[in-house]
C-alpha cells in the first residue's frame, strides 16, 4: 500500500476467467517488457515500480473511486467511437437524448507517439449498474509507458494538468453535476466534457444565488385609461409594422408575481414542465457559479526531493489550502482551454429547428430589420440582463439621436439659407474692398489678397452663425434628457425582468488575486513568521501604482508629441507648397496641409487606440485587484482615460490652440527657432475643426468600429478551421459536427467592454464639439442604426453564448456619460467664445458698429503693418506677384496701428472682446448646467407607474402569504381537533374501568397511533 492508500496486489501472470471482478481494470500482458529506466503512472499517486516486479497489478477499487473513476450513480462519463446521431441532437443533449448540455469544457490532450495507451471507459446504464471495463483506446486518457527520456520532461505538464482536470471534474460530480466526455471528435487533439445540471443541483443553486423565478400568482398590470388609452392604442397600431414579430415582444397586460426560489417554497411556483421552468441561460449561470467555486488543489511534479522535501511538504500542504484552482484559473494555466454555454442550435437551413437563436437572427440580427424595434426581452433571454442592458441602452440613444438629428440638419439648413446674407463674408468676397494680407510664412510665401479666402469664409458661415449658440444650449439638455430618459427606461426593464430589489453580491476572488496572496504567505512561511488570512494592502500594489502612474503619464505624453509632430508636418509642407511651381499647388496650400494632416491624425488614433487598450489591460492585470467586477472597472477607467485623450488632443488643438500664439508680422513666435506658427484662415479656424471633426469622427467609424468588428472575428475564425483542418479527413468532414464543435470554432466573448467604449467616445463627438459641426448627431444616428445589427450579427452568429450575468444598469459607463455630458457644456461654451467669431461680431455690432449693422466688420478685426519693420530676412521675396509695391499689409489681429505712439500693442478692442468671451463662457455654462439640474429633477427616475406595480407586487407577496399562513392554521386547527375527538373516543371505549394504569396508558397510545 502506498502513502495514499492505493492497494497494489501482485497477482500471478494466468489470465483470470472468472468473470466476478466487476469494477477492476487489468493492465495488459506485455506490462511485463517494460525497461527498467521507463516508469509506470496509473494515476496521480502511482509510485515508480521497478522493472523486476513482473506481473499484472490490480487498483483496489476504494483507491479507483479515490482518483474518481468509479462514478456515483447520477454520473455518466462516455467516450464515443461512432458517429453522433440525432438522438443526442447533434451535442445539444447527452448520449442518451435526455440530459440537456447545459455547459461544455475544452481540453488539449497529447498523444505521445512512442508510448502505448491505456484507456478507461466508465459506462453507466439505465438500471443503475456500475461497470468498468476496457475498451478501444482513447488519447490522452491513461497510463503511459515506454517513453523515451526527453519526452519524459514534457509530458509532466501534460501529466499534470490531466491530474487536474481528474480532480477537478471529480469535485464537481461532488457537487451534483453530471458529466460526459467526448475525444472523437473532428477537431484533432481536443477533447470536450459535457456538463448537465440535474433537477435538484438547479434548485439548490437558484436559491443560493436567490434567483426570482415566475410563481403561480398572475396579477393585472396597471393599463391607461381615458383619453392616454386612445393615445397608446393609436401608437400601437402606427408602430405594429416596426414591431419585431417575437412573443416575447408583445404588449403584455398580465404579469406573473415573481419571488426568490426556494426549496421550501415549491408549491408557489409552476412546476409543472420542469424541463423548461429554468431556461438555458439561466441553466449556463448556475452551471458557471459552481464551476467558479469548485476547486482543485492537487499540483503532481510540485515536490521537492532530498533534504528540501520536508520543509517542501510542509509549504506544499500550505499550497494545497490556499492554492486553490477554479475554472478561471484552470483555464488560465491551461489545464482546459475553453469553457462556454452552448448555443440554442443552428441559425440558418432548412432544416434548423426552431429555438431562440434562429428567431434573433430573422428579427434582430438582420440588416433587413433595421428599421424594427430590437427584441430586447428576447435578448435578455438569450443572453442574459448585462449584454440585454447593453442593447437596450445603445437603442435609447440611436432613438435619441433622432431629435438632435433633425435639429442638426435645421441649423445646417439654416446656415446655407443665410449664406448669401452674411455681410462678412460678403465683405471679404468683395474684390473693390482690395485688402492686402501679410505673408502666411517667412521670405518665400507672398503678399496675397483677402478675396482669395472667400470660399472658405462662405463655408465657414454653415456653421458659424447665431444658430449653432441655440444647437449647442439644444444639445447640452438633449444630453441631460438623455440621461435621464435612460434611467427610466432601465427602471421598466428591470421591474420586467424581475431586477428589484437585486443587489449584486461581492464575486468571488480572481485566480491571479489568490495566486499573489499565496506567494505572500509563502514568502511570510518562509521567513517562519506566524501568517493569518493574508490580503494584498496598498504597500503590496504600490509598484503596481507607480508604474500605472508612470506608464499614463508617458503615454500621455506621447500623444502630445504625436501631435506636436503632425504640427511640424503642416508647418512644413506648408512652406514647402509654397514655394512649389505649380500655381495650383500654392493655391491650395490650406486644404491639401489640413486634408493630409487630418488622415496622418486617423490612422495614428486608430493605432493607438489598439496599443493603449492592451497597454491599459496589462495596467490592471498588475494591479492585481480583487474580483471580476473591480477589475473591469479599472481597465475601463484606463482604457477611457489614454483613448478620449488620444481621439481629442487633435480637436483641441486646432479648436484652442492653433492661431493663439503666432505673434505679429515682424515679431513672429517660432518653434526650434525655424518654424513660425501656424495661423487660422481668415474665416477662423472653426471651419478647420469643422474638417478634422468629421474626418477624424466618420473614418474612426468606418475603419475602426464596422471594418474592423466585420473583418477581424471572419478572419481570425478562418484561420481556426484551415489549422484544424487535417489532410485525409475528407470522411470525417462530411460528418455533421456536433454543435460543441460547431461553437468552439467561434470567437471567444471578450466582454462589453470595446462595445461601449466606441459608443462613449462616439458621444463625445456628439456632444463636445457640436457647435463646430452639427450634423455629427445624423452620421452617428446613420452608424448606429449599422452598429445595432453590426453587434447583433456579431454575438448571434460569431461569438460562442456569453455566460449571463446579472445586471440591473451599465455600471461605471453611466457616470462616464454624465461626466462627459457635463464636460460638453464647458467646451461648447469654449467653442462659441474662442473659436468661433460669434462674441467679436457681438462686440462691434453693439459698441463700435456705427450703422447697427456688422458692415465694417472684417476691417474692424484686421491690424495694419508697415512692411519696412521686417526682420531681416523674413521679408517676402517676390514682391510683384500681385502687381503693384506694398506699403502697409493686413493681419488678424487686435493690435495699435504703425503710425501710433505704441505701435503694434495690444489695442483695447482685444480686452473688450477679451471680457465679453469670458463673461459669455460663465453665463452660458452656468445658465446650461441650472436647466441641465432642472431637467434632471423635474423628470423623476422612476415611472410613476412602474412604482404603483411595485407597490403592488409587495403588497400581493404578503397577501400571498397570509392566506398561506391562513391556510396553515386551519389545517393545524382542524388535526387539533380530530385528535382531541380520537382521544375522547379512545377514553370512553376502554374496556374495563378498573384497568391497570399501564393498560389505559397503551389502549390510548394505540388510539393515538391510528390517528
Amino acid at each position: 500500500m502506498d502513502t495514499d492508500g492505493i492497494d497494489l496486489h501482485r497477482i500471478p501472470r494466468e489470465p483470470y476467467t472468472d468473470g466476478s471482478f466487476h469494477g477492476v481494470e487489468f493492465l495488459p500482458e506485455d506490462f511485463r517488457d517494460v525497461p527498467n529506466e521507463s516508469t509506470m503512472r496509473v494515476n496521480e499517486k502511482y509510485s515508480t515500480l521497478p522493472a523486476e516486479d513482473q506481473g499484472i497489478h490490480i487498483i483496489n477499487i476504494r483507491a479507483i473511486e479515490d482518483i474518481g473513476y468509479v462514478r456515483t450513480e447520477s454520473t455518466l462519463l462516455n467516450s464515443f467511437s461512432q458517429d453522433p446521431d440525432a438522438n443526442c441532437k447533434y451535442g445539444l443533449y447527452f448520449r442518451d437524448g435526455k440530459r440537456k448540455v447545459d455547459y461544455i469544457l475544452v481540453y488539449h490532450y497529447k498523444k505521445s507517439s512512442f508510448s502505448r495507451t491505456l484507456t478507461r471507459r466508465i459506462h453507466f446504464n439505465d438500471l443503475g449498474s456500475r461497470n468498468v471495463r476496457q475498451d478501444q483506446p482513447l488519447p490522452g486518457k491513461g497510463g503511459e509507458i515506454n517513453m523515451e527520456e526527453g519526452e519524459l520532461h514534457m509530458d509532466y505538464h501534460e501529466d499534470d494538468k490531466r491530474v487536474r482536470r481528474e480532480e477537478y471534474e471529480s469535485n464537481l460530480m461532488q457537487a451534483g453535476l453530471e458529466l460526459e466526455r467526448d475525444e472523437d471528435t473532428k477537431i484533432h487533439g481536443l477533447g470536450f466534457v459535457k456538463i448537465h445540471a440535474p433537477w435538484n443541483v438547479l434548485c439548490r443553486e437558484a436559491e443560493f444565488m436567490k434567483l426570482k423565478m415566475p410563481t403561480k400568482k398572475v396579477y393585472q398590470i396597471h393599463q391607461p385609461h381615458g383619453l392616454l388609452k386612445k393615445i397608446n392604442s393609436v401608437i400601437q397600431k402606427i408602430t405594429e409594422p416596426i414591431q419585431p414579430k417575437v412573443a416575447e415582444h408583445k404588449h403584455q397586460t398580465v404579469k406573473r408575481l415573481s419571488y426568490p426560489f426556494s426549496r421550501e417554497k415549491q408549491h408557489l411556483f409552476d412546476l409543472s414542465d420542469k424541463d423548461s421552468f429554468f431556461d438555458s441561460k439561466t441553466r449556463s449561470t448556475i452551471v458557471y457559479e459552481i464551476l467558479k467555486r469548485t476547486t482543485c488543489t492537487k499540483a503532481k511534479y510540485s515536490m521537492g526531493k532530498g533534504e528540501g522535501r520536508k520543509k517542501e511538504t510542509t509549504l506544499l500542504n500550505k499550497r494545497r489550502k490556499c492554492d486553490k484552482y477554479g475554472i478561471t484559473s484552470l483555464l488560465a494555466n491551461g489545464v482546459y482551454s475553453a469553457a462556454y454555454p452552448l448555443h440554442d442550435g443552428d441559425y440558418e437551413g432548412e432544416h434548423a429547428e426552431p429555438n431562440d437563436r434562429k428567431l434573433l437572427c430573422e428579427e434582430w440580427a438582420s440588416y433587413g430589420v433595421f428599421y424594427k424595434y430590437q427584441p430586447i426581452d428576447l435578448v435578455r433571454k438569450y443572453f442574459g440582463e448585462k449584454i440585454g442592458l447593453y442593447f437596450a441602452w445603445l437603442g435609447v440613444y440611436t432613438q435619441m439621436l433622432i431629435p438632435a438629428s433633425v435639429v442638426g440638419i435645421i441649423v445646417f439648413l439654416y446656415g446655407c439659407a443665410t449664406m448669401d446674407e452674411n455681410i462678412p463674408s460678403m465683405e471679404m468676397c468683395d474684390q473693390r474692398n482690395n485688402i492686402t494680407m501679410c505673408p502666411l510664412c517667412d521670405s518665400t510665401c507672398s503678399y496675397w489678397k483677402l478675396s482669395s479666402a472667400c470660399a472658405t469664409a462662405r463655408a465657414s458661415h454653415l456653421f458659424d452663425n447665431p444658430a449653432t449658440v441655440f444647437f449647442s444650449v439644444f444639445m447640452a439638455l438633449w444630453a441631460a434628457t438623455f440621461m435621464e430618459h435612460w434611467k427610466r427606461k432601465q427602471m421598466r426593464l428591470n421591474y420586467r425582468w424581475d431586477l428589484t430589489g437585486f443587489e449584486e453580491e461581492e464575486d468571488h476572488p480572481r485566480a491571479e488575486y489568490e495566486a499573489k496572496v499565496l506567494e505572500k504567505s509563502l514568502k511570510k512561511e518562509y521567513k517562519n513568521k506566524e501568517t493569518e488570512k493574508e490580503k494584498l494592502t496598498w504597500k503590496d500594489r504600490f509598484p503596481a501604482y507607480f508604474t500605472n502612474f508612470v506608464s499614463i503619464i508617458f503615454m500621455i505624453g506621447l500623444t502630445f508629441a504625436i501631435v506636436f509632430g503632425v504640427i511640424i508636418y503642416r508647418i512644413s509642407t506648408a512652406a514647402a507648397l509654397a514655394i512649389s511651381s505649380s500655381p495650383g499647388g500654392r493655391s491650395n496650400v490650406r486644404v491639401t496641409v489640413t486634408a493630409t494632416a487630418v488622415i496622418i491624425n486617423l490612422v495614428v488614433i486608430i493605432i493607438l487606440d489598439e496599443v493603449y487598450g492592451c497597454i491599459a489591460r496589462w495596467l490592471t492585470q498588475i494591479e492585481v485587484p480583487k474580483t471580476d467586477k473591480s477589475f473591469e472597472e479599472r481597465l475601463i477607467f484606463k482604457a477611457f482615460l489614454l483613448k478620449f485623450v488620444n481621439a481629442y488632443t487633435p480637436i483641441f488643438y486646432v479648436a484652442f490652440f492653433k492661431g493663439r500664439f503666432v505673434g505679429r508680422p515682424g515679431d513672429y513666435v517660432y518653434i526650434f527657432h525655424s518654424f513660425r506658427m501656424e495661423e487660422c484662415a481668415p474665416g477662423g479656424c472653426l471651419m478647420e475643426l469643422c474638417i478634422q471633426l468629421s474626418i477624424i469622427m466618420l473614418g474612426k467609424q468606418l475603419i475602426q468600429n464596422n471594418l474592423f468588428e466585420i473583418g477581424i472575428p471572419k478572419m481570425k475564425k478562418l484561420i481556426r478551421k484551415l489549422k484544424q483542418q487535417r489532410p485525409g479527413d475528407h470522411e470525417e468532414h462530411m460528418k455533421k459536427k456536433q454543435r460543441y464543435e460547431v461553437d468552439y470554432n467561434l470567437e471567444p466573448f471578450a466582454g462589453l467592454t470595446p462595445e461601449y467604449m466606441e459608443m462613449i467616445i462616439q458621444f463625445g463627438f456628439v456632444t463636445l464639439f457640436v457647435a463646430s459641426f452639427p450634423l455629427a448627431p445624423l452620421f452617428a444616428l446613420l452608424n448606429n442604426i449599422i452598429e445595432i445589427r453590426l453587434d447583433a450579427k456579431k454575438f448571434v452568429t460569431e461569438l460562442r453564448r456569453p455566460v449571463a450575468v446579472r445586471a440591473k444598469d451599465i455600471g461605471i459607463w453611466y457616470n462616464i456619460l454624465r461626466g462627459v455630458g457635463k464636460l460638453a457644456v464647458i467646451i461648447n461654451a469654449f467653442v462659441i467664445s474662442f473659436t468661433s467669431d460669434f462674441i467679436p461680431r457681438l462686440v462691434y455690432l453693439y459698441m463700435y458698429s456705427e450703422s447697427g449693422t456688422m458692415h465694417g466688420f472684417v476691417n474692424h478685426t484686421l491690424s495694419y503693418f508697415n512692411v519696412s519693420d521686417f526682420q531681416a530676412g523674413t521679408a517676402p521675396k517676390d514682391t510683384s506677384e500681385l502687381g503693384y509695391p506694398v506699403q502697409i499689409c493686413r493681419y488678424k489681429d487686435y493690435r495699435d496701428p504703425p503710425w501710433s505712439e505704441n505701435k503694434y500693442d495690444i489695442a483695447k478692442d482685444f480686452w473688450a472682446v477679451l471680457a465679453a468671451r469670458l463673461a459669455f463662457v460663465i453665463v452660458f455654462q452656468n445658465l446650461v448646467m441650472f436647466m441641465s439640474d432642472f431637467v434632471d429633477w423635474i423628470i423623476p427616475d422612476i415611472p410613476k407607474d412602474i412604482s404603483q406595480q411595485i407597490h403592488k407586487e409587495k403588497v400581493l407577496m404578503v397577501e400571498v402569504f397570509m392566506k398561506e399562513e391562513q391556510g396553515k392554521l386551519q389545517l393545524l386547527e382542524t388535526w387539533r381537533d380530530k385528535e382531541k375527538r380520537k382521544g375522547e373516543n379512545c377514553n370512553n371505549h376502554s374496556p374495563r374501568p378498573s384497568m391497570s394504569h399501564r393498560g389505559s396508558v397503551s389502549s390510548c397510545h394505540s388510539c393515538h397511533v391510528d390517528v
